[in-house]
């Protein structure tokens, strides 16, 4: 939503500005068909030349993330918290064997049949079921440290091919400037093919072409940029939950009291909305 608000804020005061102090948008309206075929055009080849599928596929959802904002809710923590909380709970009580079917099928379990919003995260699920399957077929001789590693290592990885969208926009954003001064260069060269025309047919072609650098800069640091920097807000917050159920994994391998790894799991989430009390923690594992 503050997105869209910001584009309308830049083009109105770009724009509107112009206007005021007495600019006539027409010859702008006359070019920016042209100039804008050409920089973008030139922008999604880049683009394309640069990057595999998975970054353009990767660019295309980015753009919903930046409307929608991160998926992840107060309540989603909470039910992360919920359901590592209950896996470990039936590994410590129940054992191995009655966990072993939940890990292995977590489709077909009911447990995590109650959290479908999860299950849609397949590497948070993967993340969730395969630790705790190395915790089922080790029998509690884990090393806490050496586990912490591998979820750094996962975590980061996850994070590493998350961020090539906003890798590729940002690169994108460098760009434009230079495309908007091809595109004027191009309005330069069809100016000068017509250099016998009168000032009055000139002037207007100096103009458009000059609509191109105009365009290409606009482009990158009103619109472009903005939306890469908050596609990686988006990301960088919605990663938060892995960082949930690694503090819970952790901080149970090492044996500390459930207080504590309740505040471990509450550490990492750095948004005060989505954060949940310790006592809706509490509450909620004591229901459970």
């Amino acid at each position: 939503m503050f997105s869209i608000i910001g584009l309308v804020v830049v083009m109105g005061c770009v724009f509107g500005v112009f206007v005021v102090h007495g600019g006539n948008l027409e010859p702008i309206i006359h070019a920016a068909p042209s100039e804008l075929a050409t920089i973008g055009g030139a922008a999604v080849g880049a683009m394309l030349v640069g990057n595999g599928m998975d970054t353009i596929k990767g660019v295309a959802g980015g753009f919903g993330k930046v409307f929608k904002g991160p998926q992840y809710k107060k309540q989603d923590y909470l039910d992360t918290i919920f359901l590592v909380s209950k896996l470990l709970k039936i590994l410590r009580v129940d054992g191995p064997v009655a966990l072993e079917s939940h890990v292995e099928s977590p489709e077909g379990s009911p447990i995590f049949g109650e959290y479908p919003k999860l299950m849609k995260d397949h590497t948070l699920i993967h993340m969730i079921t395969d630790t705790i399957r190395l915790m089922v077929i080790s029998s509690g001789n884990l090393n806490p440290y050496a586990v912490e590693e591998v979820l750094d290592t996962a975590l980061k990885a996850h994070h590493h091919h998350e961020m090539k969208p906003v890798e590729a926009l940002a690169s994108t954003a460098g760009a434009c400037p230079a495309l908007g001064i091809v595109a004027c260069v191009l309005g330069v060269v069809k100016t000068m093919g017509a250099i016998d025309q009168p000032p009055a047919v000139l002037g207007a072609l100096i103009g458009s072409a000059l609509v191109g650098t105009f365009m290409g800069v606009l482009l990158a640091y009103g619109v472009i940029e903005p939306l890469g920097n908050r596609l990686k807000q988006v990301i960088d917050e919605d990663s938060e939950i892995y960082l949930v159920v690694k503090q819970l994994i952790v901080a149970t391998l090492h044996g500390h009291p459930q207080p504590l790894v309740i505040e471990a799991a509450r550490a990492g989430i750095s948004s005060h909305a989505n954060k949940p009390d310790f006592g809706e923690v509490f509450d909620g594992l004591r229901g459970k």
